[in-house]
């Protein structure tokens, strides 16, 4: 950006006076008022529209981790298009990558036809995989969403295999298309439709905070194992033989749920006994956003299928699915999209990932995402309303709870959606964006850039108290969720 906004903050971070937090984030909140813009989108936009209701700003400009509003309002943007954002809105690398393609009048759509930007591309993703995974993979560029590349990634191994039922988890989320929607654990999106699942036998995921078996840490990863391999060997357990497993490393929008290594080793030691292809979903946790390129690299595992999306493009759409050879099964044609020859994201997602490697930012959002932790733990031991703060690297979720409502009908904490949103609300009054998932919308979840610095978590960390002081001395109101209705 050539122009210089207000100064908000007598100093940026890194001496950048462009675009900064404000140093009376704390003191005078923002206030909201209906705008005309906001009003047209209301009268003009689809009732599925879901950001905007709980984020009623309008955006003009954004650059690193800050975003501006038409109203001049600068906010910390701890959403980053859903880990979309991995180096933050307009990095300089990106910004000249994509320029660079305009400059020399590059095609900037071919289909699936190959051109030295693609090239480039799936050889520098290539370099960043375990090599063991990349020697004889092979890649598939889909449509421009990641729910695109779930889609292909269920015909691959239903192609491969002959097989046609799908295992998935509790919490699952890959997407809203039919396909990715039937794996999906949330019930909310699935009622209108009748309750779409067909084809899919759902698994417990090892929730800790919230146990499934009503265990410890240990018992949970046990117990999940134990039924899985259980399903997949009794032979009257009246699970047919899957075609594959679709799982995340770490659930993000069903709550920001780290997997405990020990259970992804045994998921992949059980789907490797029973020749069911693993399919790794990484399309938020990937490029460095847990701490490590990739989120299965925590357990030290490799993947059958490994679906990729997001960050990939560096902030423009890009989906694909890369996998082991011996799964290239399908017939050509087989899984097509008139936009898997974007150009333009295969330019900025090569020059992203390249940044990502040079940069190191992985460690960077490994000691980041634990210094944040460490600051909403203290203010979890200050309010019992926050049940649980997890997360690896800058994937982060804070779990807000009643602690004197009733307990659920399993004896765990009731979850507090109307808290949650009232702490995402104040937070956006005091310049900080973040979203809300997990059961019951009851977890505040946080994935700035990879690029934050510790000045900036540390701000962060302040507004959050702040907001956090200011919605805790209101009464909670007690909400039960007992049943699910589908």
């Amino acid at each position: 950006m050539s122009s210089v906004l207000p100064l908000l903050i007598d100093h940026a971070p890194n001496g950048d006076e462009r675009l900064g937090p404000r140093h009376n984030a704390l003191a005078q909140p923002y206030q909201f008022a209906p705008s005309p813009i906001l009003e047209r989108q209301n009268a003009r936009e689809s009732n599925a529209r879901s950001y905007p209701r709980r984020l009623p700003i309008a955006l003009k400009r954004g650059q690193g981790l800050y975003v501006e509003d038409v109203e001049g309002r600068v906010f910390i943007d701890c959403l980053a298009g859903a880990g979309t954002l991995a180096l933050g809105h307009n990095h300089p690398v990106v910004v000249q990558a994509i320029q660079q393609v305009l400059r020399d009048e590059l095609p900037l759509h071919t289909l699936d036809l190959t051109t030295p930007v693609k090239d480039d591309f799936v050889e520098t993703l290539f370099s960043l995989l375990p090599p063991e995974f990349a020697r004889d993979a092979r890649i598939q560029f889909c449509g421009p969403t990641g729910a695109d590349a779930i889609e292909a990634a269920l015909k691959l191994v239903k192609t491969a295999t002959g097989r046609q039922t799908m295992l998935s988890f509790h919490g699952a989320y890959h997407g809203m298309t039919q396909g990715a929607l039937n794996l999906m654990g949330n019930l909310g999106p699935k009622v209108a439709l009748g309750g779409s699942g067909s084809g899919v036998q759902f698994l417990p995921y090892p929730y800790e905070y919230r146990s499934p078996f009503g265990l410890t840490s240990e018992g949970t990863v046990a117990a999940s194992l134990h039924y899985i391999e259980t399903i997949l060997t009794d032979p009257e357990g009246g699970v047919c033989l899957p075609a594959g497993m679709v799982m995340e490393i770490i659930q993000g929008e069903g709550g920001v749920i780290p997997a405990p290594d020990d259970w992804v080793r045994g998921i992949r030691k059980i789907t490797q006994n029973a020749d069911v292809p693993l399919i790794l979903d990484e399309v938020q946790s990937g490029f460095g956003r847990t701490g490590k390129m990739f989120a299965f690299e925590h357990a030290g595992i490799l993947p059958d299928v490994l679906v990729l999306s997001k960050a990939i493009g560096g902030s423009l759409p890009l989906s694909v699915v890369v996998y082991r050879g011996e799964l290239d099964q399908w017939r050509p044609g087989a899984h097509a999209g008139t936009f898997r020859g974007n150009q333009l994201a295969m330019a900025a997602g090569s020059a992203t990932l390249r940044h990502i490697r040079r940069e190191r930012l992985q460690d960077n959002a490994e000691r980041m995402g634990q210094r944040l932790q460490n600051h909403l733990r203290q203010l979890q031991s200050d309010h019992h309303c926050i049940g649980d703060v997890r997360g690896r690297g800058l994937m982060i979720g804070m779990e807000m709870i009643d602690p004197d409502a009733r307990p659920n009908s399993l004896g765990q904490p009731a979850a507090a959606p109307g808290l949650a949103s009232q702490l995402q609300r104040a937070c956006l009054e005091r310049g900080l964006i973040l979203e809300l998932g997990g059961r019951h919308g009851s977890v505040v979840r946080l994935l700035p850039p990879l690029t934050i610095s510790e000045q900036e978590i540390d701000l962060v960390a302040d507004i959050i108290a702040a907001s956090m002081a200011l919605v805790a001395r209101r009464a909670p109101t007690a909400e039960s969720f007992m049943y699910n209705k589908c």
